[in-house]
């Protein structure tokens, strides 16, 4: 332990060695205790139920197998290294980490190192890389199939999940696909978008066989594309996604691999009430020049592509089905929710019974009873990784991953920090050896210290988010003088103040509300008192890079030389509404305010259920929760009175009873922020209220529309 290094923070504050010494212990006592403690985004609301999305940070076109009682998850990592991610869960809702099927991308092309000529040349490959897999499990070893634009399909096997894994680049036109090992031992590719393909691979892995593609379904059958094939009971079941003029995801069956094909819609508009993020509209592509950057209109109302689509389908050990399919979560980029399955016709229909095409965003796990007042899941939750890092081991956490392939000469693990040698470069988006984490939402704040001392002329460092437009904070050196700067490329605006580091240390922060695609730079000259640098910058998702933000911990040379070095420690996560523990208001006075209508939910002595004039508190607008367990709720009224419902669920249904075993059950959809919905434990629909017609309250929604405006989500507010 380097007492030196870990204790001049106190150096000012304590008179003598022994009293720093404690300083420090008592120092990494609490630091160690924080991190440990910090909270991570999980599914599992600790009760037998789940919470969409699974992971608050990206993971986009997940596909999913069940080996035994083990599920494996990959998803994409496009430009990132290591590459090909897979998690590893024993419930389809608390997942580990298992493996990356690749450290570096391994084709002789500078653009995979950022080492090629920076500019029009393309001397990278954003939004490139490998994307798109397909995990599989036969013959005794897992298969990993991808693409690789210019490099065609790709093949990673391995006997054991953890690796390690072979690399087989099997060329060929084959990408964004599903593969299926039949009963006969031939295996399938089916790719292609509107027009589907089918190709026969070999056994081998050494490439497609030649001669055996035909066109299974021809263009004009409104199919698109991210295909994920099954053989259940002897019928093929393909199932894609089309985006145009909005994503929805269709399923395709037959009883012959060959065709001929009927196809379906089997779920559409399932947005859990996220409406689309701008997207970035550009000229060019990784420019330095932030004129060229705008970001386009939000059109709050409209599903466009970012409700649940493309992803992969698996039977639970309970025999239950289900899909995970991934979601746009504004510039947190593609994220995955668990949505349970029902046969219907024989069709694997996304939804529940009554509400077929729509799922919910809360629903009960895997293997869960629902029953009144069953004690919470024996699983504790967990999230995937630990996103803190203190630099002190041999190896990064493997929540870290570069953008692109490193230079590995030109860093390294040392004294319990990340130390990054600088390389020229232009700008971030340039900058070698950046390494890199996914964002985390709906809101956290990362911070971390950064050592100038190695700092040589020209030498620019610090934390930026990897995006397109890009930003950062940090130091930049010129000749023996630093300045601190906050650089955002969407405006082109650089805002910079000199500053002095007598102890060659500065925090650096960034807080991001990332539902409301937005983030704030900080900094601090002593760790405890921070100051804003620059505006609160809009985010946005975007098609270049086909990510959402990255955190980044970079360091670079913008004089066209190797510089000297920058060093990193102590970069923290915190997650302040990962905790949900108190999202449900139990034992509290509610007020419930419809977002539609702007306005209370009023349980009048007439019988059906109202909104009421805004400004008109009275004790009809009281309500409270009873507690029927595992997050099922019913509704009472100030007055003694339960919420029912007493048809179909129409306008007017939705009443008031004395008797409270005619009282709904409703499932708690939380919503975050005291936004929620209530759907029905009987009929899987939602109760809400028209923001135009004037009708009192219903139960016949299907689910939230993109804006949160149609009158099924609601707000609770306390009163006191």
């Amino acid at each position: 332990m380097d007492m030196s290094r870990k204790s001049r923070t106190f150096v000012g504050l304590f008179g003598n060695k022994e009293q720093m010494k404690y300083a420090y212990l008592m120092f990494f006592l609490w630091l160690s205790a924080s991190m440990a403690n910090a909270q991570s985004w999980t599914a599992d609301n600790g009760n037998g139920t789940f919470t969409n999305p699974l992971f608050y940070d990206e993971f986009s076109d997940p596909d999913v197998i069940r080996v035994g009682d083990d599920y494996y998850l990959a998803g994409t990592t496009m430009h990132a290294v290591p590459g090909l991610v897979i998690l590893h869960s024993k419930d389809l809702v608390n997942w580990e980490f298992a493996s990356y099927c690749f450290d570096r991308f391994d084709f002789d092309d500078p653009a995979f190192s950022l080492s090629g000529p920076q500019g029009k040349n393309r001397g990278e490959v954003y939004g490139e890389g490998i994307w798109a897999p397909c995990i599989r499990y036969a013959n005794g070893q897992f298969y990993v199939f991808s693409n690789v634009n210019g490099k065609g399909l790709q093949c990673y096997t391995s006997k054991d999940i953890h690796g390690p894994w072979k690399h087989h680049n099997m060329k060929g036109r084959i990408y964004d696909l599903g593969v299926l090992f039949d009963d006969d031992g031939k295996i399938y590719a089916v790719h292609g978008y509107g027009e589907v393909k089918c190709t026969e691979l070999k056994p081998d892995m050494s490439g497609p066989v030649e001669g055996t593609q035909r066109t299974i379904i021809p263009e004009g059958n409104g199919v698109g594309e991210g295909h994920h094939i099954y053989k259940i009971d002897g019928m093929y079941y393909l199932i894609s996604t089309d985006y145009k003029p909005n994503g929805r995801t269709l399923c395709s069956r037959s009883k012959n691999i060959w065709g001929p094909y009927e196809t379906r819609v089997i779920t559409a508009d399932e947005t859990y009430g996220y409406h689309a993020a701008s997207l970035t509209q550009w000229k060019g592509r990784i420019v330095a020049d932030g004129s060229k950057f705008s970001l386009g209109p939000v059109d709050k109302g409209a599903t466009a592509c970012s409700n649940a689509h493309q992803g992969g389908i698996v039977q639970a050990t309970d025999g239950t089905w289900w899909a995970l399919f991934m979601q746009d979560f504004h510039s947190i980029g593609r994220t995955v929710c668990l949505m349970p399955m029902t046969w219907a016709d024989g069709w694997p229909m996304v939804g529940l019974e009554g509400n077929l095409g729509r799922a919910p965003r809360t629903w009960f796990k895997p293997g869960v009873q629902v029953a009144d007042g069953q004690s919470p899941s024996a699983t504790s939750p967990y999230a995937p990784y630990e996103r803190s890092e203190r630099f002190d081991g041999k190896q990064l956490g493997n929540v870290w991953q570069w953008n692109h392939n490193p230079n590995d000469k030109m860093w390294r693990l040392t004294r319990g920090r990340l130390r990054l040698n600088t390389m020229p470069a232009d700008q971030l988006m340039w900058a070698r050896n950046s390494l890199t984490q996914r964002v985390i939402g709906p809101k956290s704040i990362v911070t971390v210290e950064l050592f100038t001392k190695g700092l040589k002329d020209g030498d620019v460092c610090g934390l930026g988010n990897i995006n397109v437009p890009c930003s950062w904070i940090g130091i930049v050196k010129d000749g023996k003088a630093l300045t601190l700067r906050c650089f955002e490329q969407l405006t082109n605006d650089t805002i910079d103040r000199p500053l002095t580091l007598p102890q060659h240390k500065i925090w650096l922060r960034m807080s991001g509300d990332y539902d409301r695609d937005q983030a704030q730079y900080e900094y601090s000259t002593d760790g405890v008192n921070f100051q804003t640098l620059g505006r609160m910058m809009p985010l946005s998702y975007q098609l270049v890079t086909f990510q959402g933000s990255r955190h980044a911990l970079f360091a670079f040379n913008k004089n066209g030389k190797n510089g000297g070095y920058a060093e990193f420690d102590n970069f923290t996560v915190e997650e302040p509404e990962a905790d949900r523990t108190q999202n449900i208001p139990y034992g509290k006075t509610i007020r419930i305010v419809n977002l539609a209508t702007g306005k209370p939910m009023c349980a009048t002595a007439h019988g059906p259920l109202y909104d009421t004039d805004a400004k008109r508190y009275s004790k009809d607008t009281r309500f409270r929760l009873i507690d029927k367990g595992q997050g099922q709720v019913i509704l009472q009224c100030e007055d003694g009175r339960y919420v029912w419902v007493s048809g179909i669920g129409l306008p007017g249904d939705v009443g008031l009873t004395k008797d409270v075993s005619k009282a709904e059950v409703f499932l708690w959809q939380d919503y975050l922020s005291h936004e929620f919905m209530l759907m029905s434990m009987r009929t899987h629909l939602y109760i809400g209220k028209s923001p135009t017609t004037g009708s009192p309250y219903s139960m016949d929604y299907k689910g939230a529309d993109p804006a949160r405006k149609n009158g099924a989500v609601l707000r609770w507010e306390e009163v006191k």
